[in-house]
């Protein structure tokens, strides 16, 4: 069996082994390898082919006997073959991943102005993977740069957008290099970031109504054809957007939203059971980081107070993937709430008859109209939810609602 994985210096959780394992029947394992020791494990390690991540995209090219053409004009490496005289040949699959991105989203980058967020090695291929598909023209905004980001008003007319900069990426969700207002001629957006699946990026470009995607489809299709130089063998495209799509349902979570008492914190547990996922709950988040009960929040606080309590807490639940998240039932209140539930997860309203909503320990509930409070928070329901769930019935009514609407 061939034996392949991924090198870089500091690999945390990666889910290029779970790509892989559905790509070819090789090893694949993930290879920590400190600077001082590079050269040595180029030429003695046991492997026959690598995928190589930041910052050894560079590095590596020394000690290559040949590069791929591509490689060679981006100067970059980010697939390793040892050929069988033990030599190294170095390709580049992440130009093939970034072409195949836009390909899947639409964004066709010829004859159009293109900004190029950030000058990295990820740069270089986005620059170069544009330019080979007929870009009108490519500029690239660093810091430092003659064209930088105190200056990009120059850049309004700019029509297709790439972010290949770490900004947005977890655990610094949230952060956007750009204002996507300031290029009103913008119709494309992609970001090369994969976690979280929505940036801060892609979220504004969605609200704005501007076409866009994130990184895992890219992910994908480089290691499909890193696979495919590993095992010397073809490897139909069409496996990309099944395993994009096996990720994807992987790594989103399921936000259940509703008002107090419609049976989130039920559902999100035998959901999470189901699935065999973590559950996670926004009130009991709250409790613990404030040491007191909620209507002891409320009684010190005010509602005010609890509810910049509970956006702390979606802030940090949010950023987790793969869990099944219980919010409370104003939580579609603050504006803000929406891009950190949304960043990685799908939301489902559950919708329950208020004359069945129980009022014991919920403060809201206690002091106002149960009807009245719903129609008041409706339209934030309606915002916020992807999908609409009717909780009426049985446990396993509702779980099976939600699983038939899944990807």
């Amino acid at each position: 069996m061939k034996r392949c994985g991924l090198l870089g210096e500091k690999l945390g959780h990666s889910y290029s082994p779970a790509i892989h394992a559905q790509l070819g029947d090789y090893a694949y394992r993930l290879y920590e390898c400190p600077r001082e020791k590079l050269g040595a494990f180029l030429k003695t390690g046991d492997f026959d082919g690598l995928n190589v991540t930041i910052p050894y995209k560079k590095a590596v090219i020394p000690y290559c006997a040949e590069l791929s053409p591509m490689a060679a004009a981006i100067g970059s490496v980010n697939t390793l073959l040892r050929r069988p005289d033990g030599t190294l040949y170095g390709d580049n699959t992440d130009a093939f991943g970034f072409e195949s991105l836009l390909r899947h989203a639409g964004l066709d980058p010829k004859g159009k102005k293109c900004l190029v967020l950030g000058s990295g090695g990820a740069s270089v291929t986005v620059q170069a993977v544009l330019r080979h598909l007929g870009a009108g023209s490519v500029t690239v905004i660093s810091r430092s740069g003659e064209d930088n980001y105190h200056n990009l008003a120059r850049h309004q007319d700019a029509e297709l957008l790439v972010n290949a900069t770490p900004v947005g990426m977890y655990p610094g969700n949230g952060l956007a290099a750009v204002d996507l207002t300031a290029f009103p001629a913008c119709r494309g957006v992609a970001d090369l970031i994969y976690n979280p699946a929505r940036t801060a990026l892609l979220l504004q470009a969605e609200r704005l109504g501007i076409p866009c995607a994130g990184g895992l489809w890219m992910l994908v299709a480089q290691a499909q054809r890193a696979a495919e130089l590993f095992t010397g063998t073809d490897i139909p495209e069409s496996v990309i957007p099944r395993i994009t799509a096996s990720l994807r349902r992987e790594m989103e979570n399921l936000v259940l939203i509703g008002m107090p008492g419609s049976g989130k914190t039920t559902i999100a547990m035998a959901l999470a059971e189901r699935l065999g996922r973590p559950v996670l709950d926004v009130d009991a988040a709250v409790v613990e980081r404030a040491g007191c009960s909620i209507p002891t929040v409320f009684e010190r606080e005010g509602e005010g107070g609890f509810r910049r309590r509970e956006t702390a807490a979606i802030a940090d639940l949010g950023k987790r993937s793969g869990v099944v998240i219980a919010t409370g039932g104003g939580s579609i209140l603050r504006p803000e709430n929406y891009d950190l539930l949304h960043q990685n997860g799908t939301l489902f309203w559950l919708q329950r008859d208020w004359r069945k909503l129980p009022t014991d320990g919920r403060p809201i509930s206690q002091s106002r109209d149960l009807s009245e409070l719903l129609r008041e928070r409706t339209p934030a329901y309606t915002r916020f939810a992807d999908h609409i769930i009717d909780n009426n019935g049985t446990v396993e009514e509702t779980l099976r609602q939600i699983l038939e609407v899944l990807p």
